[in-house]
């Protein structure tokens, strides 16, 4: 038999790849840094066939025993596949090397990489990653959390700064709404397989976020949610992004985990205040006073991820009082001015601590500028406007 066209050899080579490593993403439970680390040695085809065998070292098989004789890598293609999404593995040039190669430095096995991603939608992943926002927070949100959520996440999604989160209800929801109002791309990240909607009350968010973004999990299809679950996944939150914002947060919560890991993958964390009264803040003000950014409008969450030099925050707008510009002497003499009973200038001298020499050119341009009136030798405050009058 003479040997295949090298297109089609390309093609069995692609599909190898996939089966090893939809077998090794069903056959250990994530975080796998043992195996992680066996597949990049030996690469995934030889990896997923030692497995097989159990001709692994001893580390590598406590984390595949108990699944190693389970090999639904077809079945689970193909599930994927009758649902439109795929397998991303890191062979894959829509595979995000950059950022998930922070997982690598660490050297922590809680913060090991995913062996292979599941994924729905038309966008491609490395490129999402370029530039992105984890907005993560509580699932009890207040309706101050809720707003600031969709409202940070929709204007990140209009300057085309991709939102990741993780659609939990609450604050994770508002994350992805205010993306998806604005037109923007946003990244779902489940704790469980790619062919459930979870939680079942956003499965028509989900369904909107695969339509224009990307539903991700590590998880193979037929994967259940479970407690450990969202914990693990909150490391590929804090890993595709460039920072991570809280927004509203428990001392004791996912949001807190996904900043920790943020910090260890050397990513930004950033925090939203909010009412020292509110246990929804608790854990944003915690992380604040420990060294997180406070943040407050997405013009500063931009400035602080964004291009050095380009995604610079405005100033923002300020109350403008009839007195700004006045130059020190000036403000005294204003000071000194009554706002009712005029009085003359060698009052006004002794009230103001000023010489007269300087008292008499203040007065003539306050009464310039509309901020103090001469009547019959007497001096006072116009009747408008009336900012700042004692």
């Amino acid at each position: 038999m003479s040997p295949p066209e090298p297109a089609v050899a390309a093609a069995c080579v692609e599909r190898g790849v996939l089966l090893a490593r939809a077998y090794l993403s069903r056959v250990a439970e994530p975080p796998a840094a043992a195996l992680a680390a066996f597949v990049e040695d030996v690469g995934a085809v030889e990896a997923a066939e030692r497995v097989r065998r159990g001709a692994v070292p001893e580390k590598v098989a406590r984390q595949t025993e108990a699944r190693r004789g389970v090999d639904r890598a077809q079945t689970d293609l193909a599930c994927a596949e009758g649902i439109g999404a795929r397998l991303l593995v890191p062979e894959d040039s829509g595979w995000p090397r950059w950022p998930f190669a922070a997982f690598a430095l660490t050297g922590d096995p809680d913060l090991a990489p995913p062996l292979a991603l599941w994924v729905r939608g038309p966008a491609r992943l490395a490129e999402l990653s370029e530039r992105a926002v984890a907005v993560v927070g509580a699932r009890a949100a207040t309706g101050y959390g809720v707003h600031i959520a969709c409202d940070i996440a929709g204007g990140l999604a209009e300057r085309e700064c991709t939102v990741v989160s993780g659609a939990a209800i609450g604050i994770d929801g508002a994350a992805h709404r205010g993306a998806l109002a604005a037109g923007g791309p946003t990244v779902a990240v489940l704790a469980c397989g790619i062919d459930r909607a979870y939680p079942a009350a956003h499965a028509a968010l989900l369904h909107r976020i695969g339509e224009s973004g990307l539903v991700v999990t590590e998880y193979p299809p037929t994967a259940v949610p479970a407690r450990h679950r969202f914990l693990v996944r909150n490391r590929l939150l804090a890993g595709m992004a460039g920072g991570t914002l809280l927004v509203e947060a428990g001392l004791r919560s996912g949001a807190q985990r996904t900043a920790a890991d943020a910090l260890a993958l050397g990513r930004l964390v950033m925090a939203v205040p909010g009412p020292v009264t509110s246990g929804m803040s608790a854990g944003c003000h915690e992380l604040i006073r420990k060294g997180a950014l406070l943040v407050s409008r997405v013009e500063e969450v931009l400035e602080a991820v964004g291009r050095l030099g380009i995604d610079l925050a405005a100033e923002p707008d300020r109350p403008v009082q009839p007195t700004d510009g006045l130059d020190p002497v000036q403000v005294r003499v204003h000071d000194a001015l009554p706002a009712r009973a005029a009085r003359d200038i060698c009052w006004l001298m002794l009230e103001s601590g000023l010489p007269i020499e300087v008292v008499r050119p203040a007065l003539v341009e306050l009464e310039r500028r509309g901020l103090a009136e001469y009547r019959e030798g007497r001096w006072q405050r116009p009747s408008w406007p009336r900012t700042g009058q004692r």
